[in-house]
């Protein structure tokens, strides 16, 4: 049974990790705005049968005015094993797959850049699928959620933490 803490779970045997930082632990400054500002590496394993595509939604559920959205790629090509640090922040990077629009208005990745205050948690979400979603490029994450209904054939997650001081 998956685990149901804020710090990983994941559904059947697919899982997610980076090199830069291990689950429920700090983000590294450089994938965030206090640093460079660039993604993670991420690696995953464990597709299900029948795994056409993947996507992948980075959001911040401790953001003040709700539920903030930091990334969301979909149509990742399954022959992928992960995603290297510093994803072009283009439409169509490699190693392939569409990048959508952040809740920063800008597509690909932005990185954690909480207020001053407690530590925030930053969720990875990794859904295998079974068919690419075909959206546009600059699609939002609630459009890619709406494609991903009745595709879904698993999913994982992986949380980091981000603190700045004031």
């Amino acid at each position: 049974m998956a685990s149901m803490n804020r710090e990983s779970t994941s559904s059947g045997g697919l899982q997610l990790t980076s090199s830069a930082f291990q689950p429920g632990q700090a983000i590294p400054t450089a994938h965030t705005c206090d640093g460079a500002d660039r993604s993670p590496p991420l690696s995953w394993h464990g597709l299900p049968s029948g795994t056409r595509a993947l996507a992948l939604v980075v959001d911040d559920p401790d953001a003040p005015g709700g539920v903030f959205t930091h990334w969301v790629y979909f149509d990742l090509p399954v022959g992928t094993a992960g995603l290297p640090a510093g994803v072009p922040t283009t439409a169509r990077p490699e190693p392939g797959g569409i990048q959508g629009r952040n809740d920063f208005g800008t597509i690909g990745y932005r990185g954690p850049c909480p207020p001053p205050g407690p530590a925030h948690h930053y969720r990875f979400k990794l859904y295998a699928l079974d068919q690419p979603v075909a959206l546009r490029p600059g699609a939002s994450k609630d459009e890619l959620i709406q494609a991903m209904q009745g595709h879904e054939l698993g999913q994982t997650e992986l949380v980091g933490t981000y603190q700045r001081r004031g």
